[in-house]
């Protein structure tokens, strides 16, 4: 019998998702304003058959001092839907999904944009939906501030409905019916007619269907609604787990909760997230890892240690104490207690826990040569902890193409991952149904 496949993104951030990398000699300091960098990492992961590639977003300055925001390459970015459509047309197999805030946008603008990039890229489009926990990014858009947490979610599962409703509103063969008697087959065209608390819509897409049926749906919530609404109406789910332990219950809880939805276990994919860092043997790796360490400044690691835990400050604690006692945030609530879980359990004071966040914020980081790397994502993809990987290279392109040369080869000497693509839509390379009709 063939083994089970894993799924694989490739998670892509500027020159790597170490907070510092921008700093390393082998970096690329310009990434995040360089539109070629981005089509080269792309072919990367196509050229490994990954499932996706991910690009996240946040509609702010990710630091509100500008001495630390300027130590930091998350300073520039491209907003992800204009990048993705130029990579679009770069590209051919792999899936493109982009964040989209349910926060700062509506429905009805949403589901046309990805609708959009699904014709462009010929059915590879997919949304990862997050309700945005940034008072950054609630200055730009709110003059009344940040929702609570329970109303973002609130209006995030109003928006999703909404927005599968639109990518259902026409059929398949809707426009240009084969007896050319009319532009549109009126039998299949549903007008959206949804008047809810937060959002009105009325109308039919102004879109072929997709060619996956519909855009793919990701999601990243780790709290009790947030797993709720990816059991619902997610194809993907992100998750981000220390231990295997908690990668298992995580992947347990969301697992359970499809029934409910009349879905099944297959019918939506939990990639954690796995920062490698590879080196021809493990000494080699570990200085890598050390390098870039080296290069984080305390004041920036401890910043973006704080925004994470949805803190303003950290000053007044001495650094080489640990965290003090976390008051429960309205902001990031799964992310603050991993945070809080790892400084407890691994006694680390609030420097150390500072330095290991900033090199992958709170995912797995996983150092070792190929077999060690491959060795670690085998154990948890076997033992019902994940269905595939989101990676999080920490430097890149080398990061990226390090795993791509080093690390796929070995995974599919296992068995364990693709050699081909199995078809051109990211549905059908990630083996989802769509979700039922909201």
């Amino acid at each position: 019998m063939s083994r089970p496949q894993m799924k694989l993104g490739a998670f892509l951030m500027a020159g790597g998702h170490h907070i510092a990398a921008w700093r390393h000699p082998d970096a690329h300091a310009q990434a995040g304003s360089d539109i070629d960098h981005f089509i080269q990492l792309a072919r990367i992961a196509e050229r490994g058959k990954f499932d996706m590639i991910f690009i996240e977003d946040a509609a702010a300055i990710r630091e509100r001092n500008p001495d630390l925001a300027s130590q930091a390459a998350r300073s520039t970015a491209f907003e992800p839907l204009s990048l993705l459509a130029a990579i679009a047309v770069n590209t051919s197999h792999i899936g493109l999904v982009a964040t989209a805030s349910t926060s700062y946008t509506e429905p009805y603008g949403l589901a046309r944009s990805f609708a959009a990039l699904d014709q462009l890229s010929g059915g590879r489009a997919g949304w990862n939906l997050v309700t945005s926990a940034s008072e950054l990014e609630a200055e730009n858009f709110a003059s009344s501030g940040l929702r609570p947490h329970s109303e973002r979610y609130e209006r995030a599962e109003e928006f999703a409905d909404a927005a599968l409703a639109l990518w259902d509103s026409v059929e398949e063969g809707a426009y240009l019916p084969p007896d050319g008697k009319a532009f549109a087959d009126r039998s299949k065209l549903h007008p959206v007619h949804r008047h809810r608390k937060h959002f009105a819509v009325d109308g039919i897409l102004e879109s072929q269907r997709s060619p996956q049926g519909r855009p793919i749906m990701v999601q990243a919530g780790a709290s009790d609604v947030g797993k709720d609404l990816a059991a619902r109406t997610a194809d993907v789910v992100f998750a981000a787990s220390q231990t295997k332990a908690e990668a298992q219950a995580y992947y347990a809880d969301v697992k359970a909760r499809l029934a409910k939805y009349g879905r099944g276990h297959d019918d939506l994919k939990v990639m954690p997230g796995i920062s490698p860092i590879i080196g021809a043997t493990e000494d080699e790796a570990k200085a890598k890892y050390r390098a870039l360490q080296d290069l984080i400044p305390d004041a920036v690691g401890v910043a973006l240690l704080a925004s994470y835990l949805s803190i303003q400050d950290l000053s007044a604690y001495p650094l080489d104490g640990p965290l003090p006692e976390m008051p429960q945030t309205n902001l990031i609530q799964s992310r603050q207690q991993l945070i809080v879980d790892l400084g407890k359990r691994e006694g680390l004071s609030i420097r150390e826990l500072a330095r290991h966040f900033a090199g992958a914020r709170g995912h797995w980081q996983v150092v070792g040569t190929p077999s060690q790397v491959a060795d670690a994502m085998e154990e948890r993809f076997l033992d019902s902890a994940a269905d595939g990987f989101n990676v999080m290279a920490p430097l890149f392109p080398s990061g990226l193409e390090d795993f791509v040369t080093l690390v796929v080869p070995e995974l599919r000497r296992r068995g364990l991952f693709r050699k081909e693509y199995e078809g051109r839509t990211l549905r059908e390379n990630l083996g989802v149904a769509s979700p039922n009709k909201g």
